[in-house]
């Protein structure tokens, strides 16, 4: 045998040498199969070619190399460390030139066949994964190389197999001419990452195969074909259907949809395999100008999914994407786009069964040649076209058969040109029972979808109405948002607005949030790291945590507010006339499996409550339903409402029953503000001054106490720690409020004592706040009144000087001693802001001031509570007047927005207290568009009041 000691294939424009043509995946038959995963050892370069080959010889001594875990990573098992960039590539742009410095790791696995390994027939090698470069040998024979890595790639090897002592060799290039088609906006990750399987061949076996399986929706017929490269017989015993291979046959169906996603086993049959089908009948077409299944339209309510586990990477586990898919079935979540890579095929096997449709997105985007205006941009270079075109096939091949794939997407951010369109047209030429997305494609000349990302609510509303402009081709076709509604950090915000915009146009076809997940890696002193935490020389800090879960899969706000906004029942009640109007905002399924309840709140407590009768509304249906006869009205009067619910009646297969999967609420009564007669005056004594309950500083007329309640520090505050939203892009043309804030001096406000005033039955001080080496600022009034039990503060603010910036809030905020347990009656039980408020249910609920903080990745403002009318904690209790937001921790917010990670924030000895009358929007803006004008909290004239007691 003979070893090369160069590595030119690293940079070699092509897909590479030596592997089989792509062909369907089917996730078991009775061949025989041996997983390779496992511990494998491991040696790591500094270059491509820093060792030579012999490494893959039998017998070579691997005693002293390392260990690491395939499917994995080997940066994150203590070999190098990750990458994180959004799009600037961290190479130099030479393509298809690599460094020098390219990490290379050589693996090596020593397997024996099973006793019972059939003697007969072949055998395939498959990887499912690499990243970016792998080159294999088997038993010293160098089977080739290949690039694209997160496609399958299978080898023959039956001829070299032996029983026992197979070394199986792979040497993994970080960078490669593959890397260029790569830059996905993730951590540069490499390794083989995906599972290795050693599969059977027998003779006769099943080699590609194709399941066609279209639905009729006018006579409810499914017509089943299944192309085979080998002859057989496709059995499904349920249709009673017994069908040579490439024979059709029309029986009646139940249809496949991700609402009701049927599934029919079945079995591809060949004289060597059986391999079991799992069949849904289902049409995808462009109709009338919008995307159809089975003759609908469908809204798409989706995220965007990167595979991400903190520990371990995009090596995902079986566990952890049936997770990923119940957490988005459980939050009203209908549609992944698989950016920007093909998934794991398990992930496919879990949509089909659970039901979401897919938009499978091809291994490719070129995004950092933006950085030199798209010249020598690989996808209109023919060198690359062949490239393109394997990694078209490879997903198309792969994924055919899936009923939840209903779109191909060529790729991300890749700009335009020649190796797209042949892309495109390969792809119509081997399916045309899929359409084709691709968001870079302006025109729509290879498309069948108008895609775009982060547009505006003005311009998708534009759009909806079809007064967007744009060729002709593209005025005919459904618009969808592939991406929007940036959920980095705290947000995203606008979410309500857009949702109400796609249900009011047919053209606007939903959209896809993006993303899924955070991708901070566990870190023992950070808690979570993101780009940057590893010495990168280019990264993008923490644009990577940008999901609608925390990277241990929590929930955030973003994914409540985002269930809560999809939600598929819709409720819109009268409250006082006691009826709900239910729409069912289904595309396919009725009402059957759900079951409502009613439940009627005064105060925010429950007293009554019971089932309620909904017919089982057809798509898109609606009826009024009387609710019963409310209680009688407390004497005392008080704030009413109803709460009406829609519950999965039994167990599905995704969420127990009882899960909650819409509510709505309904006031009948409003509130009453609460009242303090002023009957006590203020004492002044020798340095305290005494207003019922409460002592002042004589000095200042600070609050020094309500009753044994020390407060400290309770001043006008308009300060928050800036969100990512806040801070914004780069790339958006809109003004970023959060730099702009901390330029003009916001975060360091001044408090000038003017005059504090003890006359007649109030103590009114007067201040004015204002930034250093600015002229403009805020005249603040707080104006003491008290009935000798209660405390009534009123805040009186006017701006002063020309103010160009809105607020990021504006109330009052003070220190408590430590205190724990809060209860409020307002919004709950999670965070809101004022777009960002949809689920936030009114009623009455209790929480630990640790528990109120929402652990982003990066800290910065979280953990208001909207529409509160009373509060306690530390025992003291407080109403507003209006309502207000509450946000409580044990802090300071300039102790919030110095901190980088949670680790950052140690608590104190107080507990900080907002107050706020307004608080700004969040938007979209840290990748998206900012809060609309309804959202932003403009400087000018407000008035608000509190009323303080002390807890008996």
């Amino acid at each position: 045998m003979s070893f090369r000691t160069t590595a030119d294939y690293v940079e070699d424009v092509s897909p590479g040498s030596g592997a089989l043509p792509p062909r369907a995946r089917y996730a078991a038959s009775d061949a025989k199969s041996l997983s390779l995963n496992g511990r494998w050892r491991f040696r790591l370069s500094a270059t491509a070619d820093a060792e030579d080959d012999t490494f893959a010889e039998p017998g070579h001594d691997t005693g002293d190399w390392a260990e690491v875990t395939v499917p994995g990573h080997w940066v994150l098992q203590g070999h190098g460390a990750p990458i994180y960039t959004n799009h600037l590539y961290p190479f130099p742009v030479d393509p298809p030139r690599v460094p020098t410095e390219n990490p290379t790791g050589d693996h090596v696995h020593v397997f024996d066949l099973p006793a019972d390994w059939p003697a007969d027939g072949g055998a395939v090698l498959r990887f499912d994964g690499v990243e970016s470069c792998a080159r294999v040998w088997l038993n010293g024979t160098d089977l080739g190389e290949f690039k694209g890595s997160r496609l399958p790639h299978e080898f023959a090897v039956g001829h070299l197999l032996r029983p026992a002592g197979n070394v199986l060799a792979v040497r993994v290039h970080q960078w490669s001419a593959g890397s260029y088609l790569e830059d996905q906006d993730q951590w540069w990750l490499p390794g083989i990452f995906r599972d290795v399987t050693l599969l059977h061949r027998p003779p006769g076996c099943v080699l590609d195969f194709f399941v066609h399986a279209s639905y009729d929706h006018v006579s409810g017929e499914g017509t089943l074909r299944v192309d085979s490269d080998t002859d057989g017989r496709v059995t499904v015993p349920e249709l009673s259907l017994d069908l040579a291979t490439g024979e059709s046959a029309t029986v009646p169906v139940e249809p496949w949809t991700a609402e009701t996603p049927r599934l029919y086993d079945g079995v591809l049959a060949t004289e060597g395999e059986r391999v079991p089908l799992r069949i849904g009948f289902r049409t995808v077409e462009l109709s009338g100008g919008l995307v159809k299944v089975n003759g609908k339209a469908v809204l798409f309510k989706g995220v965007n999914r990167h595979e991400w586990h903190p520990e371990r990477g995009r090596a995902l586990d079986a566990e952890t994407m049936r997770e990923d898919v119940l957490l988005m079935k459980r939050h009203n979540i209908n549609a992944v786009r698989t950016s920007h890579y093909p998934p794991h095929p398990a992930f496919l096997d879990l949509c089909d069964e659970l039901g979401l449709w897919v938009i499978d997105e091809c291994d490719l985007e070129t995004h950092g040649f933006t950085e030199q205006a798209w010249r020598d941009n690989p996808v209109d270079d023919d060198r690359w076209t062949p490239a393109l075109l394997d990694r078209a096939a490879r997903m198309v091949e792969r994924d055919k058969n899936h009923p939840s794939v209903v779109m191909w997407s060529l790729g991300n951010e890749a700009g335009t040109g020649r190796g797209l369109t042949a892309m495109a047209e390969w792809i119509r030429g081997r399916d045309s029972s899929r359409l084709i997305h691709y968001e870079g494609d302006i025109d729509c000349r290879d498309t069948d979808v108008y895609s775009r990302m982060y547009a505006a609510h003005a311009e998708v509303e534009r759009i909806g109405r079809g007064l967007d402009g744009g060729t002709h081709k593209r005025r005919e076709l459904p618009f969808i948002q592939c991406e929007y509604a940036h959920a980095m950090g705290n947000g995203p915000g606008g979410l309500a607005d857009y949702q109400r915009l796609f249900e009011a146009y047919d053209r606007l076809q939903g959209g896809f949030v993006w993303e899924w997940i955070d991708h901070g890696i566990r870190h023992p002193e950070l808690g979570y790291a993101y780009g940057g935490d590893f010495g990168e020389e280019l990264h993008d800090g923490n644009f990577v945590c940008d999901g609608l879960l925390f990277p241990d899969r929590t929930p955030s706000p973003g994914l409540a507010e985002y269930k809560k906004v999809i939600e598929p029942v819709g409720f819109d009640g009268d409250g006082p006339g006691g009826t709900v109007r239910v729409t069912n905002k289904q595309d396919f399924a009725d009402l059957s499996e759900l079951a409502f309840e009613w439940s009627y709140q005064v105060e925010g407590e429950t007293v009554e409550s019971g089932s309620l009768a909904v017919p089982a509304l057809a798509p898109g249906a609606s009826a009024e339903v009387k609710l019963p006869e409310p209680p009688a009205p407390h004497p005392d009067g008080g704030e009413t409402q109803w709460t009406v619910r829609a519950l999965l009646a039994a167990d599905t297969a995704w969420a127990p029953r009882g899960h909650v999967v819409a509510w709505g609420q309904f006031p009948v009564t409003a509130r009453q503000a609460p009242a303090v007669a002023p009957t006590a005056r203020p004492v002044r004594g020798a340095d305290r001054i005494t207003l019922g309950p409460a002592a002042f500083d004589a000095r200042s007329g600070a609050l020094l106490s309500v009753g044994a309640v020390r407060v400290r520090d309770l001043r006008l505050d308009v300060w928050r720690a800036p969100t990512d939203n806040d801070n914004g892009a780069s790339w958006q043309d809109d003004v970023r409020h959060g730099p702009l804030w901390r330029t003009l001096g916001l975060h360091r406000m001044r408090h000038r004592l003017d005059a504090v005033e003890a006359a007649g039955d109030a103590l009114t001080v007067r201040t004015r706040v204002a930034p250093a080496a600015r002229e403009f600022g805020l005249a603040a009034v707080y104006r003491w009144t008290s009935d000798g039990t209660r405390l009534r503060l009123t805040v009186s603010v006017v701006p002063e000087g020309d103010w160009t910036v809105p607020l990021p809030r504006l109330g009052v905020r003070f220190a408590l001693p430590a205190a724990d347990e809060v209860r409020w009656f307002g919004g709950g039980p999670g965070e809101a802001y004022p777009d960002t408020r949809a689920a936030s249910m009114t009623g009455r609920w209790r929480s630990t001031v640790d528990a109120l903080q929402t652990p982003y990745v990066r800290p910065q403002e979280n953990g208001a509570r909207a529409g509160v009318r009373w509060a306690e904690l530390g025992g003291l209790r407080v109403e507003g007047d209006p309502e207000f937001w509450l946000t409580a921790r044990r802090w300071t917010t300039e102790q919030l927005d110095a901190a980088r990670h949670l680790t950052d924030l140690t608590p104190g000895d107080a507990v900080w207290v907002n107050l706020d009358h307004g608080q700004h929007g969040i938007g979209s803006q840290s990748c998206g568009p900012g809060p609309l004008p309804r959202y932003v909290l403009r400087a000018e004239p407000a008035e608000f009041s509190f009323v303080f007691s002390e807890l008996g």
